[in-house]
């Protein structure tokens, strides 16, 4: 019987030629890891790590202690690839696996394609803008940004979080599990509160996403899974406060907006525990990138002001790429959004792209 360390090597070998979602596959070191992990709590079990410093992630080494293995590095943007390509593999620029011709999202680019053509079920990933949750969005697949804090930034600026790419919110759990001390799943009690904005009060948003994102809502409000209210969320754009953070220069006004935003959110999550938004304002760009889009005009907010933030599969827009819905709930309450995802999960199924499955 071929092992599941083998399985996904092999995968590896046949698919990211194409994909280019790899930079460093550890064929030898895995299968030797494999054989040692057979008594721990997850016996093998094959993971992804992101980029080439992923190996000594935090949470890449509290896996391996549980015995998962690391079968190999994935791709971030190379060189001069700010707006671009968003993806740099050992055989060329990453690929969005539903559309070759259009960008898997980044930074956490080849995690996001490995899990959507299932090469691995799980990856790292890390968060300071949107790139655990812009790839997981745009290649179909279940993507968390823990709270901020709660594990250690690999951002001095503390902008970006620890995250996961997944097959599933429920196979995510495996990463929050044997990653954070005393995690206790906290199912969600349905129906969940939850309101929807589909622009935070200030983004642009394309129709066709804004459609998807909100047909996926009415179908969880339907299904009984949540239950909607009518509770607006009016945010300033972030675009300066978090490009101030990120450049180490904060001013007076750009710590105003910050705060404004933190006591709107602060307010909305004492009332209602979860808001749903679109991922992104726009379907995955091509390669040459998206001119004038802020792909992370509705996901960088979260970073700034802290909150576990997800994206879920909410479905397809008409040129057949993945969309996602963002769940976003408040700080420190990660187990409970992922409660909520996995319920809302039954509803909105992944899918992987057929050539793949």
């Amino acid at each position: 019987m071929t092992s599941a360390v083998a399985a996904a090597l092999a995968r590896i070998d046949e698919l990211d030629p194409e994909l280019h979602a790899f930079t460093e596959v550890r064929h030898e070191d895995a299968l030797a890891e494999e054989r040692a992990a057979q008594d721990l709590p997850l016996a093998g079990l094959p993971f992804a790590v992101k980029g080439p410093k992923g190996l000594g992630s935090y949470a890449a080494r509290r896996l391996a202690a549980a015995g998962a293995v690391p079968v190999g590095a994935t791709s971030v943007p190379g060189p001069g690839t700010h707006w671009q390509t968003w993806g740099q593999g050992a055989h060329g620029r990453t690929v969005n696996p539903w559309r070759p011709d259009r960008t898997p999202g980044g930074s956490s680019a080849g995690s996001a394609v490995a899990v959507a053509a299932g090469m691995v079920e799980l990856a790292t990933g890390s968060d300071g803008a949107g790139s655990v949750r812009i790839p997981a969005a745009w290649c179909g697949v279940f993507g968390l940004k823990t709270t901020t804090g709660l594990l250690p930034s690999p951002d001095r600026t503390g902008l970006a979080s620890p995250g996961v790419l997944a097959s599933s919110a429920a196979r995510a759990e495996t990463y929050l599990r044997h990653v954070l001390d005393a995690y206790v799943p906290r199912p969600a009690r349905l129906p969940v509160r939850a309101a929807y904005s589909p622009d935070l009060g200030f983004a642009s948003v394309d129709p066709e996403v804004a459609e998807v994102s909100r047909a996926a809502v009415e179908r969880l409000a339907t299904a009984g899974v949540i239950r909607l209210v009518r509770d607006p969320v009016t945010l300033s754009d972030p675009t300066e406060a978090w490009t101030a953070i990120r450049g180490e220069s904060p001013t007076p006004a750009t710590r105003a907006l910050r705060a404004a935003n933190d006591r709107a959110l602060g307010a909305f999550f004492a009332r209602t525990p979860l808001l749903l938004t679109p991922v992104t304002p726009n379907p995955p760009h091509g390669h040459e990138g998206p001119g004038d889009v802020y792909s992370t005009a509705l996901t960088w907010a979260f970073n700034l002001s802290g909150h576990p933030a997800a994206s879920l599969p909410a479905g397809f827009t008409p040129d057949g790429c993945p969309a996602g819905l963002q769940l976003v709930t408040r700080r420190g309450a990660d187990a409970e959004l992922l409660g909520m995802a996995c319920a809302m999960e039954g509803v909105l199924p992944a899918r992987r792209p057929d050539r793949f499955s």
